[in-house]
């Protein structure tokens, strides 16, 4: 059997947790097993506040957070090894990404926070936990993020033709891997699911649409597409990362009309995340062979299906059909970052990032 890891994350989406028990060998990985570990309502309503109104939330708030999260994260990583059967001493560490509160790479001094107390979790759990793994990057005058696309070179960029890779969280973002001498490039396309399900909560009794129905449900208001793919983030130069401090719903009503149907903003919205993505894709990879796309976004139905209508030249295919099951590629990437931080091998890639070297990511707490 290969080492053992854990890989701990939770998106914007800040509903819980994806935890992933990861087996690697030297060139692949197993996923043992997985689990989708749920926040308790009361946390998670603490947290978009926190978020969605950064100016009322107190270095008390933050403190409080932290160690509530850290102890979610915890908890998730136990519950995972007594799903899979296993003891803790069987795992050389966890990679925890935490939850993201709040990512400012263009602010006058740059930072990415997040939280999630990985003292919590390394002596809750017994096991070796590797977190921070954005700052030393953005030290280096990078973006912190993102940091996936080093995990998907390392996984899937050995296959001809060019491939891309592409993740639809919360934001989406993109990893296009030239093989031979080629960089590998990569960066946030823009709003993936969070606008949709900022949306749906706000209008519906429940957090996402639903296989993309209520989207299809409605007609593309295209003045305002128009309007929301002219903000400057989209025609920005990589390297470049966004988040829900700046893709949100005060965002959009700087640009939606409020006579518009909400059905018709939410097939206008979809459009938007297919029509970035897809623009985004043109530009980065006009070559492309082949594109595996992983995260939430892979089961909206009605966005994949505005996605390959635009991209009618290259197959677009899950990341299954390459051997990972979607929903589980962020949490096996920073499973992998772990180990990375581990052996002391570098963990970013500067052509993505835009940081000024590689170098090693992650600090070490130890289970003591």
């Amino acid at each position: 059997m290969g080492d053992l890891y854990i890989g701990l994350i939770s998106g914007t989406s800040m509903d819980g947790i994806d935890a992933a028990l990861v087996e690697f060998d030297d060139a692949s990985l197993n996923i043992l097993q997985t689990r989708a570990h749920d926040y308790p309502d009361a946390l998670s309503e603490r947290l978009s506040a926190a978020i969605q109104e950064p100016e009322t939330c107190t270095i008390d708030d933050v403190g409080s957070l932290d160690r509530a999260i850290g102890e979610c994260f915890r908890d998730a990583a136990n519950a995972l090894l007594t799903d899979a059967g296993f003891d803790a001493s069987a795992i050389a560490a966890i990679g925890s990404h935490g939850q993201t509160l709040r990512h400012q790479p263009q602010a006058a001094e740059p930072f990415s926070l997040q939280i999630g107390d990985p003292n919590v979790i390394a002596t809750g759990t017994g096991i070796t936990t590797v977190a921070d793994f954005r700052r030393t990057d953005m030290a280096l005058g990078g973006e912190g993020a993102p940091l996936v696309p080093a995990f998907h070179e390392w996984l899937f960029g050995a296959a001809r033709p060019l491939r891309a890779v592409l993740n639809i969280g919360g934001i989406a973002n993109i990893t296009v891997m030239p093989g031979g001498s080629g960089a590998t490039t990569g960066f946030d396309t823009g709003p993936g699911n969070t606008l949709l399900d900022a949306w749906t909560r706000k209008h519906r009794a429940t957090s996402f649409d639903a296989d993309g129905k209520w989207a299809a449900s409605g007609t593309v208001n295209e003045k305002l597409l128009t309007r929301l793919l002219a903000d400057p983030y989209f025609s920005a130069t990589p390297p470049k990362s966004t988040g829900f401090e700046y893709f949100n719903l005060a965002w959009l009503g700087r640009a939606c009309p409020d006579d518009l149907d909400p059905a018709d903003v939410q097939a206008t919205l979809c459009a938007l995340t297919a029509t970035s993505i897809a623009d985004a894709i043109h530009a980065a990879a006009p070559t492309v062979g082949e594109l595996l796309v992983c995260g939430g976004g892979v089961h909206n139905s009605e966005l994949m299906r505005q996605l390959g209508s635009q991209l009618a030249d290259v197959p677009v295919a899950s990341t299954a059909t390459a051997g990972l099951d979607p929903d589980w590629v962020e949490a096996a990437a920073f499973a992998w970052l772990a180990m990375r931080r581990l052996q002391g091998r570098t963990g970013n890639l500067p052509s993505v990032t835009g940081a000024s070297r590689p170098a090693v990511l992650g600090a070490i707490y130890l289970a003591a």
